[in-house]
């Protein structure tokens, strides 16, 4: 009923009760040892420690000193970090280098300063607290200036000012919309913009936790249902850096294989190996690129995972490397449950190794899912891990080399849509209850998956897409945002979601392009694949019973735009592969708000229809229906039209038109962008690279192209061509210095050119000091082609 118009019945009683918490109150004592203050108060305990001189942790627990142990969110490891205490005027003070916390004793109140004497956070008149249920909770001060962003992949937009948003993995197949706070991730982390400058918070809490942006207009918090409160502050001063600071404690995203980054086409589902053969006949034949097709849980025999249903699948290991030899990959669902029965191989071994959920009395937990009445692995034992990743040999061995975990919140079909809470965990002998490790449940699946895959692949990259996870889920999936619909509403939507995810850690991420339920249009499916050309993870998918929406489902007027886009993918990939490697050294995402970019211009903080690729691109498509024109901001500097060479003001707002065929894109004058060609699949060799220049008097510009095989963990160990390409013009020159910075792999192409826009004909260009022997002016154009040839060492 509460789904229905009887909620809201004006007869119906309401009863709102508040939850009053109790202070920690005021400092009894104090010590500094081994790094760590510890404080206790009159109604709880306190310990603070940096991890990095930028980085550090506050921890309360009621009870007892509070324990150092981190979630199976965190990698980083303590550093020795020099720290003085002391006091003054009543107050205790605790310095690193470049972070200084003053904390009140009477009560308990902890300032934090970065070391420009720039405040960060402030507990005010509220600080640290917890109730009878053992609820903790946190209240900072928050100025009129705050934006706040990241929180995972959360609703409504951008910016997350006057949100009340809760981390709770579940699955959601009713329609998504901005009054959704709890989807599939649980990323309890957030990053604040303040003047220009920035700062984050990670709560590392597997509990359900809450984030209240909204309740108060100069207050905000953050409470879990149990467990310690337990946060880092993360000292900026830039987003980037943020990031690089969350990143360095949660970890980051391994490079990809290549072919994860190209088209991907699913349903819910492609039925049998004959639909699945004569789907790829149709990409071939059209010349339409494609580099992964996707098994959804019809592929099984009764839905048991780690099998194939033998009338439908007969030979999956002849389709599999046929498709592969044709560069297309098979990417199959893999869900948690596993089926009960006495007979099934899994299930055996599961209930013979303890190795399923269960009650503290001992009994097995079943739940219903897609097999019906199934038990689920205690991804939080490490011996399960290892066996669930060495079940995966039942696909590696056929070729399969990608794996989609879905399910795994873990959902269940009941009123909950989840696990009994009372399931305990055994932790490695430490024991826990589903209440508290409900969170974590996605990310521990994706790390066995990941590792077990990784093992079994002969040193090539695996590649896991996942619908659950937690914060550092980066380390092991790529995160789609679940079942969307074939709404404009939800392709307005998977803009802004996807940039949180990205500001939240987690790069490679993107919507079920075309919308997964209901039936989308032949116009929505075009406008959304041109959006999918630049998000990080590019697939279409759609459910069982709406209408087909392939590329080609729509017409021939369809088919020829949405397949340029995805050609265009492919021309785009060595610039988008130089991103990716930047965001799993940096973790800077591949695709970024503006404000990432202009954290100081007030026209960005909640820009939610535009995004950046990179630092000089960006993308401003079209979201709504019949619609042939749009506003664009374009922040400080000029921008051209990447379609049409028109030169813009940047600083403004701009009327732009974009008929069917066209996605908005600006490329910021200084930029410089590495383009491959049209392929079928990733496997095919670039056969040429084309590196566009967009020169600006007087300044300098730089762009590090990089590449790898694509494939391999080898560029771990220096097997990677990284490529320093810079270019300064004056009113005469316009020189181009190319630097080969690491050579110890070959790239694909033979042959490049420079393509110079908008560079005035009667200047002279030099390429590393010479005039080169042919520069090619195009007629009735802003365009200067320049060949050139660039030796590798190790040809």
């Amino acid at each position: 009923m509460q789904d229905t118009s009887f909620a809201i019945h004006p007869g119906k009683k309401v009863n709102i009760r508040g939850t009053s918490y109790q202070s920690i109150g005021s400092l009894v004592n104090y010590n500094f040892q081994e790094k760590v203050l510890n404080i206790k108060c009159e109604n709880g305990y306190v310990s603070i420690c940096f991890y990095r001189d930028d980085i550090v942790r506050v921890i309360m627990n009621p009870k007892k000193t509070p324990s150092l142990k981190t979630s199976f969110a965190v990698i980083k490891k303590q550093e020795d970090v020099e720290v003085s205490v002391s006091e003054r005027n009543g107050e205790i003070h605790v310095s690193s280098n470049k972070l200084s916390l003053v904390i009140n004793k009477t009560p308990i109140r902890i300032s934090i300063f970065d070391n420009q004497g720039r405040l960060l956070v402030r507990e005010n008149e509220t600080g640290m607290g917890f109730n009878e249920k053992q609820e903790v909770i946190c209240f900072k001060e928050m100025h009129k200036e705050d934006h706040f962003y990241g929180f995972g992949e959360k609703t409504s937009f951008l910016d997350k000012r006057g949100e009340k948003m809760t981390m709770w993995n579940s699955d959601v197949f009713a329609p998504h919309n901005p009054e959704i706070d709890a989807l599939y991730q649980s990323i309890p982390y957030f990053m604040t913009i303040r003047n220009g400058d920035a700062h984050g918070i990670f709560f590392d809490n597997t509990f359900k936790t809450v984030f209240d942006m909204k309740t108060s207009n100069d207050t905000y918090s953050f409470s879990a249902e149990g467990g310690q409160l337990d946060y880092y502050v993360f000292a900026g001063p830039t987003p980037k850096a943020v990031l690089e600071q969350y990143s360095e404690i949660t970890g980051r995203m391994p490079l990809p294989p290549k072919w994860a980054l190209g088209y991907h086409q699913s349903r819910y589902s492609y039925e049998s190996e004959e639909e699945v053969r004569e789907l790829a006949r149709n990409f071939l034949e059209k010349e339409i690129p494609l580099d992964a097709i996707y098994l959804d849980i019809h592929y099984m025999d009764g839905y048991r995972v780690f099998t194939f249903d033998e009338e439908r699948f007969p030979d999956p290991a002849a389709l599999v490397q046929d498709l592969k030899d044709a560069g297309i990959h098979v990417v199959p669902i893999v869900d948690p449950g596993v089926k009960e029965d006495p007979e099934y191989l899994v299930y055996q071994e599961g209930v013979r190794g303890d190795r399923f959920c269960k009650y503290i009395e001992g009994n097995i937990y079943f739940g219903d899912v897609w097999p019906g009445k199934s038990a689920f692995p205690d991804f939080t034992n490490s011996d399960v891990r290892k066996w669930w990743g060495e079940k995966h040999e039942f696909y590696t061995r056929v070729g399969i080399e990608g794996v989609w975990n879905d399910m795994n919140e873990p959902a269940v079909f009941n009123e909950t849509k989840t696990m009994d809470l009372k399931v305990i965990h055994d932790n490695d002998g430490d024991p826990k209850t589903h209440r508290e490790m409900h969170n974590l449940y996605g990310l521990l699946m994706g790390e066995a998956t990941y590792e077990g895959m990784k093992e079994q692949l002969n040193g090539n990259r695996p590649f896991l897409l996942t619908r659950a996870g937690f914060a550092g889920v980066q380390r092991y999936g790529t995160v789609w945002t679940g079942d969307n619909r074939s709404f404009w509403e939800h392709l307005q939507m998977s803009i802004p979601m996807c940039m949180n995810l990205g500001i939240s850690g987690i790069p490679f991420c993107g919507p079920d392009v075309g919308g997964f339920a209901h039936d989308t249009t032949g116009q929505l499916l075009l406008r959304w694949t041109q959006v999918g050309t630049f998000t990080p993870y590019f697939r279409n998918h759609s459910v069982l019973d709406s209408i087909r929406q392939e590329p080609w489902s729509f017409g021939e007027d369809y088919e020829k735009v949405i397949k340029k886009y995805i050609q265009e993918r492919y021309v785009w990939l060595p610039y988008l592969y130089t991103l990716f490697r930047e965001a799993s050294v940096t973790g800077v995402p591949v695709m970024s708000p503006l404000v990432l970019e202009y954290p100081d211009d007030k026209h960005t903080f909640n820009l939610s229809d535009q995004f950046m690729i990179g630092s000089n691109v960006i993308v401003a498509p079209i979201l709504k229906p019949d619609t042939y024109h749009r506003v664009v901001y374009l922040p400080k500097g000029n921008w051209v039209n990447y379609w049409t060479e028109e030169i813009l003001e940047g600083g403004k707002h701009h009327l732009i038109q974009a008929d069917l065929e066209t996605l908005p894109i600006f490329v910021k004058k200084g930029a410089i962008l590495t383009h491959g060609t049209v392929k079928r699949s990733t496997k095919m060799k670039e056969s040429e690279m084309t590196i566009h220049l967009y020169p600006t008097k007087d300044e300098v510009s730089t762009f590090t192209y990089y590449e790898d095989d694509g494939k391999t963990f080898a560029y771990n160990y220096g097997q990677y061509f990284e490529c320093k390409i810079e270019t300064k013009m004056d009113d005469k020159n316009f020189d181009i210095v190319i630097n080969v910075e690491h050579d110890q792999f070959k790239p694909d192409w033979e042959k490049a050119r420079f393509v110079i826009h908008g560079l005035n004909s009667g200047m002279t260009i030099k390429v590393n000091g010479k005039i080169p022997s042919e520069v090619i002016k195009e007629p009735e154009s802003t365009l200067i082609k320049v060949p050139f040839a660039l030796e590798h060492s190790n040809r």
